[in-house]
């Protein structure tokens, strides 16, 4: 549906310098489907959604949406924004406070270029409305609105042009905690319901991998991973996104040897011994990184059967609610374990790590791996 190639957006900043916020950036979008943009700040995420929307130029690419070219470096081709018929939604919802609900959904149906009658209107207008689970309140006044109410008036603005495509920037970072929660599935549900294409931009990780059917994580410009969420945190190709994407824990090591599973390889770390998980191909003597996630490192008291068993010490330990976080140490190793609240080892004490190998992911430490001195 939505065909993003070799795009390179650049611009000057404040002292003439060119910053080049998105390169080479490639990604593609099928139909009813909801894509993340996800990075830290400056990574190139809101510039290549602007790109997309028409806001932004690129300097070289092409963006294809629904089989018909809207920008081309190539070909001279850029498609004015009002042209586009996307709908958008950014982080300050730019809701008119002189007018009331239903007004605000129906000003783009007003001002488009596309003449509508009144009753066409007023039936777009409350068919939106229902969906987004504001049609009870189509007669109040727009600042009278909670913050999730208008995060949904915002989208039910973005729907009512029956947009081809739908590009949300961040819209949910002006509400608090519990209201964002509930709002992502809100989201979710409508996006799915309503079959939207979407393409959502977006530094909070929770958030991404609540919402997407495919993740692209970017840092300095450049999309580093593509996947589903689960591939994203579970199966990091590089450094930067085992570290962006949740809470981990990095062990240095070295190949000693493959084991007898094709994608299994023994390692010397800086834990001990260890089999692991990897998708690239190793020789003896690489110097890797390893990736455990702090819920796959399992405490025990007493020595439990089965591989990668490590002996720890309790070094610090943080009551959580539903779960505990212990900091444990062998030699100068910090390892951090997420576990139940039943779990009682006192500081000091001695435990035991199981780390299963399908969750112990060996990486290379930004895209290439060091030799071993």
């Amino acid at each position: 549906m939505l065909n993003v190639n070799a795009l390179f957006t650049e611009y000057p900043n404040d002292k003439g310098e060119i910053v080049k916020a998105a390169q080479n950036v490639t990604f593609e979008v099928p139909e009813g489907k909801l894509f993340t943009l996800l990075g830290p700040s400056g990574c190139g995420k809101t510039t290549t959604l602007r790109s997309i929307a028409g806001l932004e130029r690129p300097r070289a690419g092409e963006i294809t949406v629904g089989g018909i070219t809207v920008f081309s470096s190539e070909k001279n081709i850029f498609v004015a924004p009002n042209k586009r018929n996307f709908g958008m939604v950014f982080q300050s919802y730019a809701i008119w406070p002189h007018m009331n609900v239903f007004k605000n959904v129906a000003f783009p149906l007003n001002v488009g270029t596309k003449k509508y009658s009144k009753k066409e209107i007023e039936d777009k207008v409350m068919r939106v409305l229902t969906a987004v689970g504001l049609d009870h309140v189509a007669d109040r006044e727009a600042t009278k609105m909670s913050g999730g109410q208008q995060q949904r008036l915002a989208l039910a603005r973005a729907l009512v042009m029956e947009p081809k495509l739908l590009l949300l920037d961040e819209p949910l970072s002006n509400l608090d905690a519990k209201l964002r929660e509930r709002m992502r599935f809100e989201l979710k549900r409508m996006q799915r319901e309503l079959g939207l294409t979407t393409i959502y931009v977006t530094h909070d990780q929770g958030e991404a991998l609540a919402l997407s059917h495919e993740i692209a994580v970017m840092n300095a410009g450049r999309v580093v991973q593509i996947g589903s969420p689960r591939d994203i945190y579970e199966r990091p190709t590089n450094k930067f996104v085992a570290d962006f994407v949740g809470l981990t824990n990095f062990l240095d090591a070295t190949i000693e040897a493959p084991e007898s599973e094709e994608d299994r390889y023994r390692v010397q770390s800086s834990i001990g011994q260890l089999c692991v998980t990897s998708m690239d191909r190793f020789a003896k003597g690489d110097a890797v990184l390893v990736s455990v996630r702090p819920e796959d490192v399992e405490l025990h008291e007493t020595r439990p059967d089965g591989a990668n068993i490590i002996e720890a010490v309790v070094d610090f330990k943080v009551f959580l609610g539903e779960y505990m976080d212990y900091q444990v140490k062998i030699g100068d190793q910090q390892v951090l374990a997420r576990v139940h609240p039943s779990f009682k080892a006192p500081v000091g004490g001695t435990v035991y790590l199981r780390l299963n190998p399908e969750k112990c992911i060996t990486i290379q430490d930004n895209a290439q791996y060091r030799k071993a001195a």
